[in-house]
């Protein structure tokens, strides 16, 4: 649902180009002639403090700014697209980034104009050449908080207390005195520009919000998007079952829903739509923080939340078909466990089509996560190398997976289930004992078509000591005709943004599914509203960027260069994709994930997307191996100056023989998570 909301009468009078024919990023006569009105009105009173606040910029990246406790200054400046005060400061708040972030100060611009979209904001920036990242409040949510009246008004702020230092026009002076720990000798200066309408903070909108219904209203709505979390047995630690528990924990609601942790849903509703959304819509969000604003009021009506007993069911999808128990483990309270990889034996006497899967997990706090497959009878092959499908598994977060009506995947008969698991001491020791339920189809049903899960990885990240912005990227070549269904993003502790873009053969970029903010502890399968159709010779492009600093409170060491690890501390690249060849039924079979895996090796290493590799991408093992003129030279056997995939397959194949060197990374899916 969008997060747009609808100005008011008055609003409209002042949002650019409502009522003109003026392009983005420009200004008409009408809109100028509001704008010398709107200067005119009075400015609001301007808060004590700024409330920590998550907002995404124009480009799609998350920012928080309660993680810039460590800066000099906080430099906020209020942004509107198209607005001639903020081409007139422009060229200033840049030349003041530049003598000042060099020196620990940071600067954002916020947009509150719930009118201006991505695309005019992104405009606007380049036509000012504005690089300080822009913001968007659309729910006005941070700009109403702190008072903010015009464009170009500037906050200053004192970062480790979050105080309004000044407010005013954009000056140098206050940012000096900030930095320098010293205090702003006029803390507040009216500012003479384009007024930013806030209907919701007049005192009429605020008697409004005291009369919110929480019968009516607020119970409704966390019943809807809450609860099934926040319930007895729940996964959260404490359950919304009446009144008076939402009051105690009003408080932190508000913080929850202002900085986006909640309800936990990442993908950007900008870039793609997906199926069970569990995001609150921005009126939701604004009518929750507004009524906890007004004193979450209990008002009138009875309490929906205390009528009805909310109990996790034991098995979300209902009793399933087949319950697998994976062997206990005693999890140690300290320390580290490696992977382990128990088996079960497969007791289904004949093959069945899987239509769904959950897991039952005993302890949440020491299991990180579940990864399955089949061993079929009389596999060669040891450990996971022999892996078929997969029958269930789970990560921090994730919830059942279903397959669409008339899709599934094959499980065939006896023998064994495999597992690997990763446990996390957490202080005590505990016993694990977690089961998988399994759905299949009737007997004798066969779906029309054939899910298909990979891993999309980068085997060879370097992130850097002490970068708080680093970025990697990697890609599958789809040889065939495809449809895209689900996503899982996954990193480690240091992942911070994740974006996954389609590159069709045409040269056609486009981004599918955006992450503005990763966040380890919830790590969901996102399914696409409408499956993404991708053109064989198409790239899926994966991008990863990690902030190994210590602004990161999750960082366990900022100084140490992390690469490619099992454990949290280390760190990983890891998109699973859930897709159907469109050839592909299940009573005619293909093996086109073979051609599909031979393209993660090239896609590793190939960074600039022109499917070579060239000397300067190389890394790991090859760079070690072929890295030098003169080795490169005799891989690179067409002398283009890159290896290509075919040139790749016969170093591959060097590797393989007996004897040869052990590759840094096979063609087969690494599958630890």
């Amino acid at each position: 649902m969008s997060r747009r909301l609808a100005y008011t009468a008055i609003g409209l009078v002042f949002a650019l180009g409502a009522a003109s024919c003026a392009q983005p990023g420009t200004v008409s006569e009408a809109d100028s002639a509001a704008i010398a009105v709107a200067a005119q009105e009075p400015m609001a009173e301007v808060a004590s403090r700024i409330d920590n606040f998550r907002l995404v910029s124009a480009e799609g990246r998350a920012h928080e700014i309660g993680r810039l406790k460590d800066a000099a200054a906080i430099v906020v400046v209020m942004h509107a697209a198209g607005s001639p005060d903020v081409a007139k400061i422009a060229g200033s708040l840049e030349a003041l980034k530049a003598e000042w972030a060099s020196k620990g100060v940071e600067f954002l611009m916020v947009n509150s104009n719930p009118h201006d979209t991505r695309e005019m904001i992104l405009a606007d920036a380049a036509k000012n050449n504005i690089t300080i990242p822009v913001l968007q409040d659309d729910l006005q949510l941070v700009g109403g908080q702190i008072g903010a009246s015009r464009v170009g008004q500037t906050f200053v702020i004192e970062p480790k207390t979050m105080k309004i230092a000044y407010s005013g026009p954009l000056s140098a002076a206050p940012i000096a005195a900030v930095a320098a720990g010293q205090p702003v000798a006029v803390a507040s200066v009216p500012v003479e520009a384009q007024s930013i309408a806030f209907p919701n903070r007049t005192p009429e909108a605020k008697a409004a919000f005291a009369k919110i219904s929480y019968s009516g209203t607020i119970a409704p709505m966390l019943e809807e998007k809450c609860v099934a979390c926040h319930q007895e047995g729940g996964i959260a630690p404490f359950a919304f079952d009446n009144y008076e528990r939402v009051k105690q924990f009003s408080g932190m609601i508000r913080e929850a829903v202002r900085t986006d942790r909640m309800p936990p849903w990442d993908p950007d509703p900008h870039v793609a739509t997906f199926k069970d959304d569990k995001s609150l819509s921005g009126d939701q969000i604004k009518t929750l923080v507004a009524w906890v604003e007004a004193g979450a009021p209990r008002g009138e009506g009875a309490d929906p939340l205390a009528m009805v007993r909310h109990v996790a069911p034991e098995w979300p999808l209902g009793k399933p078909d087949l319950v697998v128990d994976i062997p206990k483990y005693t999890i140690p309270a300290t320390g580290y466990v490696d992977y382990q990889y128990p088996t079960t034996p497969n007791p289904l006497t004949e093959g069945r089509w899987l239509k769904a899967a959950t897991a039952k997990v005993s302890q949440r706090q020491g299991v990180h996560h579940i990864l399955s497959g089949v061993i079929p009878e009389g596999a060669t092959e040891k450990g996971m190398q022999a892996w078929g499908g997969a029958v269930g598994g789970y990560t921090v977060g994730m919830e059942s997976t279903v397959a669409p009506n008339g899709i599934g995947s094959w499980v065939p008969a006896g023998g064994e289930f495999a597992y690997q698991m990763h446990y996390t001491p957490f202080g005590k020791e505990a016993v694990s004992a977690e089961q998988i339920g399994l759905y299949f189809y009737p007997e004798g049903e066969t779906p029309d078509l054939i899910m298909r899960e990979t891993p999309l990885v980068d085997q060879f990240i370097e992130i850097p000591a002490n970068d708080g912005n680093h970025k990697e990227i990697a890609y599958f070549l789809f040889p065939k005709d495809a449809i895209l269904h689900t996503a899982v993003v996954h990193a480690h502790y240091r992942g911070t943004y994740s974006k996954l873009e389609l590159m069709t053969p045409d040269g056609e970029r486009k981004t599918i599914l955006n992450v503005p903010f990763y966040d380890f502890n919830w790590q969901r399968m996102y399914e696409f509203e409408e499956p993404i159709n991708i053109p064989a010779g198409s790239k899926v492009i994966a991008t990863y960027v990690y902030d190994n600093s210590k602004r990161n409170p999750a960082n366990p060491d900022p100084n140490k260069e992390i690469v490619w690890g099992d454990q949290s501390f280390e760190e990983m690249f890891y998109t699973s994709l859930r897709y159907l060849w469109k050839d592909e039924t299940a009573k005619d079979q293909k093996n086109y994930d073979q051609l599909l895996n031979k393209t993660r090796l090239l896609g590793m290493l190939d960074d600039d997307l022109d499917e070579k590799v060239q000397i300067g991408e190389l890394r790991g093992q090859f760079k070690q191996m072929i890295g030098n003129p003169m080795a490169f030279g005799v891989v690179d056997k067409n002398k283009d100056g890159g290896i290509d995939m075919s040139e790749f397959e016969a170093v591959m194949g060097q590797m393989r023989r007996p004897g040869g060197p052990k590759p840094a990374a096979d063609t087969k899916p690494p599958m630890g998570r």
